[in-house]
């Protein structure tokens, strides 16, 4: 269980710290320092490095989460209701990764290779929001994990 837990716990990290990093600290400083000619291609670039971390986050969270939901748990039945919670909540940020992954990421980095920054614009909105709610749902996913199983 702890090596499960371990890989669980870094994965969410680099997952849900990635979001809270480029959000909060990238987003606002590209945004105010770069014209879209080099912010639009910088954000194409950034995705492109940290969505395969993505990828492999999503990965070892089910791998570790199911590992430990049916091994020391015994399966769904007997998991507590924080368990469910952070599965369900997981399962919804997975859902929206996959969504900016295979739709705007894909059109922002067609427009940017296109150079139509009005579109990759449209584009990188759509993520920017989409990864925000994902941040907040993670962050929230986090406290349930770290203190559910003391209040719920």
């Amino acid at each position: 269980m702890s090596i499960a837990l371990a890989l669980h716990v870094l994965a969410v990290t680099v997952w849900v710290g990635g979001m809270f990093f480029a959000y909060m600290v990238l987003r606002p400083v590209a945004a105010s320092q770069l014209q879209p000619p080099q912010r639009l291609p910088l954000w194409q670039s950034v995705f492109s490095r940290f969505f395969p971390w993505v990828w492999v986050a999503i990965v070892l969270i089910l791998a570790s989460g199911y590992w430990m939901l049916f091994g020391p748990y015994g399966g769904m039945k007997n998991a507590p209701i924080f368990i469910h919670l952070m599965h369900a909540l997981g399962l919804v940020m997975m859902v929206i990764f996959l969504h900016v992954f295979f739709a705007p990421y894909k059109r922002l980095t067609r427009y940017v290779q296109q150079s139509n920054w009005q579109e990759a614009g449209k584009a990188l909105n759509q993520i920017r929001f989409l990864v925000g709610l994902n941040m907040l749902i993670g962050l929230i996913t986090i406290v349930i994990g770290a203190a559910g199983k003391y209040w719920l």
